[in-house]
């Protein structure tokens, strides 16, 4: 690990961080995910500003360690993470290039209209909801009934 001499700009650092994968989604960053919400420098001090997906995500304090784990393996040694909680967080806050990968990975991205648009596994719209609850308290299970396959559906909030 080396030191770093010099501030990295705000947009190197947001690359860094659209590499660090969300722990329960994996495939979608914490940029993707809409979770970062500012990255600032206050004097030396980096300051990153973190909205959690819900006050009581289990995540939280993962996600925490994951920023601070990959910003200081970069050579920030002066970080102060922030979480603001107002305004609450959204799905509407997850950037598209973050909708495509949860639809890639078999997770249906939300629709304003509140339940999943269609399959994201065979592309279907014969879908029906078999619980509000899902493997996340942020996402619902519902089931194809073309491929009969079951899939998450990424509430909106």
């Amino acid at each position: 690990m080396s030191q770093v001499t010099t501030q990295p700009s705000t947009t190197r650092i947001w690359e860094w961080l659209d590499a660090v994968p969300d722990p329960e989604i994996p495939v979608i960053s914490l940029v993707d995910l809409g979770i970062i919400r500012d990255v600032a420098w206050e004097g030396g001090t980096l300051v990153v500003t973190v909205t959690p997906t819900y006050s009581g995500c289990p995540a939280t304090s993962v996600i925490a360690m994951d920023i601070e784990t990959a910003l200081r393996d970069r050579g920030i040694t002066d970080l102060r993470l922030k979480t603001q909680i107002s305004p609450a967080w959204t799905t509407d806050w997850l950037t598209e290039k973050g909708r495509v990968k949860l639809e890639e990975y078999g997770i249906a991205p939300p629709q304003p209209a509140g339940g999943p648009e269609k399959c994201p596994r065979c592309g279907s719209k014969d879908v029906t909801r078999v619980s509000q609850f899902g493997s996340t308290p942020c996402k619902a299970h519902w089931r194809c009934q073309d491929c009969l396959e079951p899939f998450d559906y990424f509430k909106c909030i």
